[in-house]
């Protein structure tokens, strides 16, 4: 049993005419809310973690429009479909962004089940670069050959863009939004977690390996393809996403112990 100090700790019993298996998907969910604010990823009232729902509905959990990151809980996430409707009583709007963005990939990929999508001061900047990120550090190797790109057109807000987002996505989990951030899919959100926090550390090594003088030193392509590889072995075959997330939320709780007076209820 991976031990944990989290809102499903804390509220294991889910509100009435809720499923239990929802009420889970919502407790951690708002973990990551909260640890995405207690690690600096986050962009004011903006940017957005969703994960699908069980059913056939294709329904999925969002952040209510108008709350930061801390304040965000199992209880007023937003459950919405697959037209940006909410399905469920809220007392909040959604940023429309989340669903555009969102709503796309996990209409197109039944194995995006959560997508998170973020602007990072190093996921931005790397995003800026006309290379793109780097594989030639420990992070960026891991992900060799499996990032994928996405010009920038705009805020995005419009339906019309969804096409080209989910084509530039294709089959891959990593996708560097140009000019804008970053975004990764996974089937859970522990996995997709631990892959956004591998590409963020390779964004802000990039940025530090690039302040320094001198020359970067590359890595061969048989290296690349090698590393790659064993970071996808050790993904699919170990539970080293769901003991990361779970640490790292236990350690949010330790430094920040207090939930918000208006949320302990």
């Amino acid at each position: 049993m991976i031990l944990t100090d989290s809102w499903l700790d804390r509220r294991p019993e889910p509100p009435p005419r809720m499923a239990r298996e929802e009420w889970a998907l919502r407790c951690q969910l708002a973990d990551c809310y909260n640890l995405f604010y207690y690690l600096g990823w986050t962009e004011a009232i903006f940017n957005h973690v969703t994960m699908r729902v069980p059913g056939p509905e294709h329904h999925f959990l969002l952040n209510p429009f108008g709350l930061t990151y801390e304040e965000v809980t199992p209880e007023n996430l937003v459950k919405v479909d697959l037209t940006g409707e909410i399905v469920s009583p809220s007392a909040y709007p959604i940023n429309i962004a989340g669903y555009i963005i969102h709503g796309a990939i996990h209409a197109a990929r039944e194995d995006a089940r959560c997508v998170m999508h973020v602007h990072t001061t190093a996921g931005v900047a790397v995003a800026s670069k006309d290379a793109g990120l780097s594989h030639d550090n420990f992070y960026g190797a891991q992900l060799a050959g499996h990032v994928g790109y996405h010009d920038f057109e705009g805020v995005a807000t419009e339906t019309d863009e969804r096409p080209r987002l989910v084509a530039a996505l294709g089959d891959k989990d990593v996708l560097i939004l140009r000019n804008h951030g970053l975004l990764v899919v996974g089937r859970d959100i522990p996995r997709t977690f631990r892959l956004l926090w591998t590409l963020e550390r390779a964004c802000e090594v990039q940025l530090a390996a690039g302040s320094i003088a001198g020359p970067n030193r590359t890595l061969s392509d048989e290296v690349l393809r090698r590393t790659a590889m064993t970071h996808a072995k050790f993904e699919a075959t170990d539970k080293i996403a769901e003991l990361q997330f779970a640490a790292m939320v236990r350690r949010m709780r330790r430094e920040t112990p207090d939930p918000r007076p208006w949320t302990n209820r």
